[in-house]
């Protein structure tokens, strides 16, 4: 036994372990690509050990994709072996991973929450506790968890940055803009590393139409984060959508090409950035191209790996972003007998919510816009359930306004984009296409 850069017990004999083990856990707070080597020096110095196996099955869940759900079980499988002899907070940990591989990510987070309740000094219990709310939509978990684990650590405790910057981002999905902001400029004060705080404090700027700050907050050369995870693309990704929103066109397909275009791995995230991207640009009557094709042939090659239902949208958006209907009938068609099977967390939130998304979008993608604005404004305050942030989900509320126009039905929409206008504070997308209504 020994014990981690936290003061938490280990249930392990080699110190080389535990140390490659914290410098994993410190790597993977500022989304370093370096975490995964440190945890394979981790399992290198002992393979049994738990707490390394715990952390390997989830990052590897963090893939988003059922093409490596054989590894975690295999991961997790060494772990259960090896739990008997290990502490109860450790074997916390392998059942909330058993349940987020089995589909039931919400269950997990109940797990880790019970488990910060008697170690609240537990950086991985929280980061995938709030991971986990974040994906599930549970608004509360991602603030009042971190906050708990603050208040309970102290302001002075090594991991109280982070922690400040995941209750920023909770506050601003719970609409709390002004204490969001002083938790998270205090967190990126701290450690201008910590990626997931300046990410909070960018969602806040873009919920309040603060974009010429957004984008200066965001102004990195090309390259910048090369050594982090793909997170990093997401960042791109917003400052995007400042551009965006100031009309600047060319700089939004420049970073489209250079930083959030998908890559060969398909990762999840990239792949709700790119489609979301591209549908934005779309809707301003921008020509992107061929940009569509290769989100598309991703989307064809994911017919069965249905892990997250927010990135089964997109795949649905790039489908009908690139106008092939066929194949994403054939998508939506995957998706509902994914529903009625699976019979676990993400086949219920697929079933109601999911599919009749997928089923607006291909209704919009065909021109039945009036069909697809009964859909989607069925929908428009109950998306949370799939996940992601108010910001994310934004391109379906954006889509639902663009229907409605396209319908005709102008009385409609303009009540829509002065209601947009007003809780934003102000849109320039909302008021662009309020100008361009018929009197």
């Amino acid at each position: 036994m020994t014990q981690d850069a936290y003061g938490l017990d280990l249930t392990t004999a080699s110190d080389d372990a535990a140390a490659s083990w914290s410098r994993a856990m410190a790597d993977s707070l500022e989304h370093r690509l370096s975490a995964a080597e440190h945890v394979k020096a981790a399992l290198e110095a002992d393979p049994d050990f738990v707490m390394g196996l715990c952390m390997r099955a989830g990052m590897m869940l963090q893939i988003g994709s059922n093409q490596v759900h054989s590894k975690i079980a295999e991961t997790l499988a060494r772990a259960k072996a090896h739990e008997t002899g290990a502490t109860k907070r450790e074997q916390m940990h392998v059942a909330a991973l058993e349940l987020w591989l089995a589909g039931n990510q919400a269950k997990a987070c109940k797990i880790w929450q019970e488990l910060l309740e008697q170690w609240p000094a537990d950086i991985l219990a929280l980061r995938l506790h709030h991971n986990g709310s974040f994906w599930t939509g549970n608004q509360d978990g991602l603030r009042k968890v971190p906050a708990a684990v603050l208040k309970a650590l102290g302001d002075d405790a090594p991991t109280s940055g982070f922690i400040m910057g995941m209750v920023a981002f909770g506050l601003e999905e719970s609409g709390d803009y002004a204490e969001a902001e002083t938790f998270g400029r205090k967190a990126v004060e701290r450690n201008e590393n910590d990626l997931w705080a300046l990410h909070a404090v960018a969602h806040i700027l873009e919920m309040q139409c603060r974009h010429d700050e957004g984008r200066t907050l965001l102004n990195q050369p090309y390259g910048t984060w090369s050594d982090r995870s793909p997170f990093k693309d997401h960042l791109w990704w917003h400052s995007a959508l400042f551009s965006l929103e100031l009309g600047d066109i060319d700089r939004v397909l420049e970073l489209y090409d250079r930083e959030v275009r998908v890559d060969e791995t398909g990762f999840y995230l990239d792949v709700q950035n790119a489609a979301s991207l591209l549908m934005r640009l779309v809707l301003l009557g921008v020509d992107v191209g061929e940009r569509w094709e290769e989100l598309a042939d991703l989307a064809e090659s994911r017919f069965s790996d249905h892990v997250m239902p927010f990135t089964d949208a997109h795949f649905m958006l790039a489908l009908v972003g690139a106008g092939r209907f066929e194949a994403a009938r054939g998508y939506l068609a995957s998706l509902q007998a994914f529903s009625r099977g699976a019979g676990n967390e993400v086949s219920d939130v697929t079933r109601e919510h999911t599919v009749p998304l997928c089923e607006g979008l291909l209704a919009y993608g065909e021109g039945c816009y009036e069909d697809a604005f009964g859909i989607l404004y069925g929908l428009r305050d109950n998306l949370s359930p799939m996940g992601a942030s108010h910001a994310q989900r934004d391109v379906f509320q954006q889509l639902m306004i663009d229907a409605v126009t396209r319908a005709g039905k102008n009385d409609t929409a303009r009540t829509l984009l002065e209601e947009r206008d007003r809780l934003r504070g102000g849109s320039n997308w909302a008021r662009e296409r309020l100008s361009a209504l018929p009197q």
